[in-house]
């Protein structure tokens, strides 16, 4: 006797020597009127029923003819596994309840089976979506804390005969040999010496045009003009006569452009600024030895920490005009630095886009009307390099018992017109 059970799959068949289960997965639904599954030993089976065995041969064997019990197919490699017949694809039977179980259970690639990994895929998304929230608010907050730490310092002043505004953006970088905030051990260290108050060692002009390279001009703190209430004088002498004011309204009438931003730092800013970074890569162009300086350079392409880098800015050792060889060195530097610093390795790494940002909060000074984000501007720009020259030097005399330099008025005078209306600088204007 055999009894279908097709809840589940299974055919008992009992006879009088064991009873034996077999499991096989549902068959497509027959035909109205027609069995579900072939019963062992039934009409078109081709098996004898257990208890009939002779009638598989004389042998006992069973008959080649008859129909292989159908195999599940591989859930991992969707290939359906041995056997004579043909198995039908998972998900294609007829609904019945059986297939509903099957789906539930995780090994035949049902709704369950996939339950799991649909569950934390969406859980990794709700940490990445909890990551980006709190990175975005991090960095807002991280931006005014920044921002509000920057030093202020009053640079312009309203007078009669001031330069309209032009295009683009104009900067006056001006960095100072103020020893403010450096203990005594790191002025030995630096060679920076002990001289009190500060005084204008770099003077630069940046401009920033609307589209194209932006364009540095070293202005040589030795440069002879006229100062208000002073007469003419070097042009570092502005800055110790009336500070940031009396330096840009001096260089806006030299000049004829007017300036919109004003950037000053120290010693002890470059040093941390250029750390901050890792160091600035520079090529020598000769060997520089300064125990004045405190550096000792070879010749060749080397990594500077904020130190050497000081020295490397700082020395006078080299040249047959000193101060003009000096500002060579102060714009190559001055580019290294903005543009490593504007690269994504450094703003995309937070172990060195915080302490730099820090860093320049704490040592730059700018007009009230600067922000960080103005700062950044300014690296963004940098970023491809820009044309770098010095104001044409027309010559070089003694007067009052000091070396001055005069400059080349014709051509500072195309080389300012061409600034002031956002033009390209004529090629032989430029200086290296």
């Amino acid at each position: 006797m055999a009894i279908t059970l097709r809840d589940w799959g299974y055919i008992v068949a009992d006879d009088d020597e064991a009873t034996r289960a077999i499991r096989r997965p549902r068959e497509p639904r027959a035909a109205a009127g027609q069995p579900a599954y072939p019963v062992p030993g039934g009409a078109g089976d081709g098996r004898s029923a257990p208890g009939d065995r002779g009638s598989a041969g004389a042998g006992g064997g069973r008959d080649k003819s008859e129909t292989t019990i159908p195999r599940m197919r591989s859930k991992v490699y969707g290939k359906p596994r041995s056997g004579e017949t043909p198995v039908r694809p998972l998900g294609g039977g007829s609904g019945g309840e059986d297939d509903d179980l099957r789906e539930e259970q995780p090994g035949f690639g049902g709704r369950g089976g996939g339950r799991r990994p649909r569950r934390i895929g969406r859980l990794i998304v709700r940490i990445l979506a909890v990551v980006v929230a709190v990175l975005l608010v991090a960095s807002v907050v991280g931006y005014f804390w920044i921002g509000s730490r920057l030093k202020s310092v009053d640079a312009f002043t309203d007078y009669s005969g001031r330069p309209a505004a032009t295009p683009g953006d104009d900067w006056l970088l001006v960095g100072s040999d103020s020893r403010a905030g450096l203990t005594a051990a790191q002025r030995r260290k630096l060679a920076t010496g002990k001289a009190v108050g500060k005084r204008t060692d770099t003077m630069m002009l940046l401009h920033i045009p609307s589209s194209g390279r932006p364009t540095l001009v070293s202005l040589p703190r030795d440069s002879y003009v006229p100062i208000e209430g002073h007469g003419n004088d070097k042009l570092n002498a502005a800055y110790a006569f009336g500070g940031p004011k009396l330096l840009t309204k001096t260089v806006e009438r030299v000049t004829g452009i007017r300036i919109d931003h004003y950037m000053e730092i120290g010693f002890g800013g470059f040093v941390g600024i250029v750390d901050a970074i890792g160091g600035v890569n520079i090529c020598v162009k000769q060997d520089i030895k300064d125990h004045k300086a405190g550096i000792n350079l070879k010749k060749g392409c080397q990594d500077m920490d904020g130190g050497t880098a000081l020295g490397y800015v700082r020395t006078r050792a080299t040249g047959a005009i000193p101060d003009y060889d000096r500002t060579q060195r102060q714009r190559q530097f001055f580019a290294a630095v903005v543009q490593k610093a504007a690269s994504p390795g450094t703003l995309l790494n937070p172990f060195s886009s915080v302490p730099l940002a820090l860093s320049a909060a704490d040592s730059v000074a700018v007009d009230p009307d600067t922000g960080l984000f103005d700062l950044l501007s300014v690296g963004l720009a940098m970023r491809g390099g820009p044309v770098t020259t010095a104001v044409p030097v027309g010559s070089l005399p003694t007067i009052n018992g000091a070396a001055v330099v005069k400059w080349d008025t014709q051509k500072a005078l195309r080389l300012f017109e061409a600034l002031a209306q956002d033009k390209q600088v004529p090629k032989d204007v430029l200086t290296k």
